[in-house]
């Protein structure tokens, strides 16, 4: 509607919900494959899983480079976690609080590893903040990075800390997300479609 100050896509109708299975992997990046397979293999658990080369001529979206390394990580719930190596020197560190920036990465982990994984950070020397309380205390976190100045942060949800239950212990109530969702736009309606499906 022109002059109403609201955009089209916070007019639009809120689509009806497509249940994605989950994440099929995150690709970050490493200049230095060996210590990145060492690092979460040895820290985290996260074995190797799929190796490859991407051939030359091959672009699908991989960085400009010829001849990437692109190796899989197995992180749990049919779930993984990819790295292509850059030559070293090939690119500057991103800066992971800039827009399209990938902030951190968080890994939910049972009472058992959440401390196992605390154990061999010390025991690397890798600092570590932390354990702090999220979600209004119902988790931990832990912040840490890996050798590419990686943001990683390892949370264990408290109330079911065998077989934790994310969405249960991070969804809010509706009258929780209201006052939050009416300063990013004042639009009741919009904002009433968009916690709709909350629970009361």
């Amino acid at each position: 509607m022109e002059g109403s100050g609201a955009t089209p896509q916070a007019q639009a109708p809120i689509a009806p919900q497509l249940k994605l299975r989950g994440v099929n992997h995150l690709a970050l990046m490493t200049d230095d494959m060996k210590e990145t397979i060492d690092f979460y293999g040895d820290v985290l658990g996260i074995r190797l899983i799929h190796a490859l080369t991407v051939p030359p001529g091959v672009n699908r979206g991989n960085p400009p480079f010829e001849r990437l390394r692109h190796y899989f990580f197995d992180m749990g719930n049919d779930e993984s976690l990819a790295f292509f190596e850059l030559p070293k020197g090939a690119k500057p560190q991103t800066d992971r609080d800039a827009v399209g920036g990938m902030q951190h990465v968080s890994f939910t982990a049972d009472q058992a590893m959440f401390e196992t994984v605390q154990d061999r950070l010390k025991a690397r020397g890798i600092p570590i903040l932390g354990p702090i309380k999220i979600l209004g205390g119902r988790a931990l976190s832990i912040y840490f990075y890996d050798h590419n100045d990686i943001r990683l942060e390892l949370t264990c949800h408290l109330a079911h800390t065998d077989d934790p239950h994310v969405i249960d212990d991070m969804t809010m109530t509706k009258s929780a997300a209201r006052p939050e969702l009416m300063a990013l736009h004042d639009d009741a309606a919009w904002v009433e479609r968009t916690i709709a499906h909350l629970p009361d």
